[in-house]
């Protein structure tokens, strides 16, 4: 099994070059979580997407990366991480480039989806990288603040970069742009990657682990998607959500019989990695809004076209920098717990404060105030929830734990923009009056949906031990 397997002790130069593939794809990845989401509008008038296809530009994306990231963090650890990143990472470049050449609405959910596959593969790879190529701990300490504040980069810039690629070259290169910057991270990862080496018993991994909790997901979201037109006894609602519930039922009780689970469920009674991760999923459940429903909000109510939409999310990714760069500094010696209840409180109030915006208001006076509220508590709590959430784990389970975590990140994003974008298609069914005013009302409603969730998260930060982390780890995040 893989926990026979060894890293080699790095020297300096060749750590600095695996932690920069390790974030180089790393931001890549989680930049196509939000990247797409300024170029929507774009996409719906290319490819005439209705609603519920629109968000499954999103969704496939979503559903195929969190359920598959599981056996992708498994199969790092079984096979071997340079071997995962480096399949992960020309699967998501072919992906992206099919993509980019779409030309319908099923053409381009099959390539996100196909992209999420690759991109489970590639992402907790990267996390291994880090946890498991760096021999000395102040390293391994360093390397995995950068690597979390990477991935708070990614998706604090993806709008951003979405916005100014739309503006200028099309829709297309939010996925074309993947393409040079995978070819990239290819020449750089042939160069320095060196490999975990995996014992002789391997096993066989738990495909059936895989495919049932993503065609659960799947199914689930798929239900609740069908919400907008249908009521919860309509059977296109009724059928997929309880085929999802069955299926994850199965996966759950799968996984105490299995001989090598994809999930040891035993893993969640380690250290923080329970809590953590159910923080993570409300906590992905209640910040989409922001991401999705800013969007629309500024180019559907507000007129904004990509490019000022886009730049109109900058503040947001400074705020977001901010946060992780505190949250960095403060984690070595204050522990996860306090900066996960801080930074959730002060995203559910920024959350709050957006659900009041009104359908004539403007940016500086009621978007730019809780968008930078938003942007510092999600940034205060991205290195705190990975660090609580890989805790008290041997580095041969590193690529699970990564899995783990990433998956519920996924999957609470990916169902809560289901029931958001179901909860918003409701509030505006029926009603009369101005265009703008009815779509602000559906948008500001799932804001505050967004704002509960994220509340329940805060709450559940409270369940983690009040500990600071070990000193060896203090005084490496201050050299």
């Amino acid at each position: 099994m893989a926990e026979s397997g060894r890293t080699p002790a790095g020297k300096p130069a060749r750590n600095g070059a695996v932690l920069a593939v390790a974030c180089l794809a790393q931001l890549m990845v989680v930049l196509d979580v939000s990247i797409v989401n300024v170029a929507l509008p774009s996409m719906r008038d290319s490819l005439g997407l209705s609603p519920a296809g629109l968000q499954w530009v999103v969704n496939a994306y979503a559903v195929a990366f969190a359920g598959f990231l599981l056996l992708g963090g498994r199969f790092a650890d079984l096979f071997g991480r340079r071997r995962m990143f480096l399949c992960g990472l020309v699967l998501f470049i072919a992906a992206s480039l099919f993509g980019g050449f779409a030309q319908n609405g099923t053409w381009l959910v099959v390539a996100r989806a196909v992209q999420g596959l690759g991109g489970a593969v590639l992402a907790p790879a990267t996390l291994t990288v880090v946890t498991t190529g760096f021999a000395d701990p102040a390293w391994r300490t360093k390397a995995i603040g950068v690597w979390s504040a990477t991935a708070a980069a990614g998706g604090a810039v993806g709008s951003v970069i979405g916005g100014v690629l739309t503006q200028a070259a099309g829709w297309q290169w939010v996925l074309f742009v993947n393409v040079p910057l995978g070819a990239i991270i290819l020449l750089l990862a042939l160069g320095s990657l060196t490999e975990f080496v995996p014992g002789r018993d391997r096993g066989r991994p738990d495909f059936a682990g895989a495919v049932t909790v993503t065609a659960g997901l799947a199914a689930v979201i798929l239900g609740v998607t069908q919400l907008e037109g249908h009521s919860w006894g309509a059977p296109a609602v009724f059928v997929p959500l309880v085929a999802g519930v069955l299926l994850l039922a199965a996966f759950a009780v799968a996984e105490t019989r299995a001989p090598r689970p994809i999930v040891p469920l035993g893993i969640f009674r380690r250290g923080n990695v329970g809590p953590a991760n159910l923080f993570a999923a409300l906590g992905g459940a209640g910040t989409v809004a922001v991401f999705y429903f800013v969007s629309l909000l500024l180019q559907r109510v507000f007129g904004y076209d990509a490019l000022r939409a886009g730049l109109a999310f900058l503040p947001m990714s400074v705020a977001i920098a901010a946060g992780t760069g505190i949250s960095t500094k403060l984690l070595p010696a204050r522990g996860p717990k306090p900066l996960l209840i801080a930074g959730g409180l002060v995203a559910t109030a920024g959350t709050a404060w957006l659900a009041q915006c009104p359908a004539g208001g403007g940016f500086a006076a009621d978007l730019l105030g809780p968008t930078l509220a938003i942007g510092l508590g999600m940034g205060l709590v991205m290195v705190p929830v990975t660090a609580a959430a890989t805790s008290g784990i041997e580095p041969a389970e590193a690529g699970l734990a990564s899995g783990i975590i990433s998956t519920t990140r996924q999957f609470g994003g990916a169902l809560g923009l289901a029931v958001l974008t179901a909860v918003a298609a409701t509030t505006t069914a029926g009603r009369t009056g101005p265009a703008a005013e009815t779509l602000t009302a559906g948008y500001t409603r799932a804001m505050l949906v967004g704002c509960a969730l994220l509340l329940a998260g805060t709450l559940v930060a409270f369940l983690l031990p009040g500990q600071a982390v070990p000193a060896e780890r203090a005084s490496a995040a201050t050299e």
